[in-house]
């Protein structure tokens, strides 16, 4: 048997066997929580992505490689 389906079957009998509310409320917060976006991002933010994507299209960006040896000669300096 697929092991997904062995975990949602496993589940599905703890959930059905519990009388314990506060495990259910867990577990039901938990499947909210999982249907909400990981991250909500904001309109600055969402512009901000928006420009970076377009800077790398126009090839308008740096290595990092190159980015991280500038710093270490910069950090060289002070």
């Amino acid at each position: 048997m697929d092991e997904a389906i062995q975990i949602k079957n496993n589940l599905i009998s703890r959930i059905r066997d519990s009388n314990d509310l506060d495990f259910l409320k867990a577990l039901q917060t938990i499947f909210e929580s999982s249907d909400k976006s990981v991250f909500e991002l904001n309109d600055l933010q969402k512009a901000s992505i928006e420009k970076g994507r377009k800077n790398i299209h126009n090839g308008e960006y740096m290595e990092n490689h190159k980015v991280i040896s500038e710093l270490q000669e910069w950090l060289k300096k002070k």
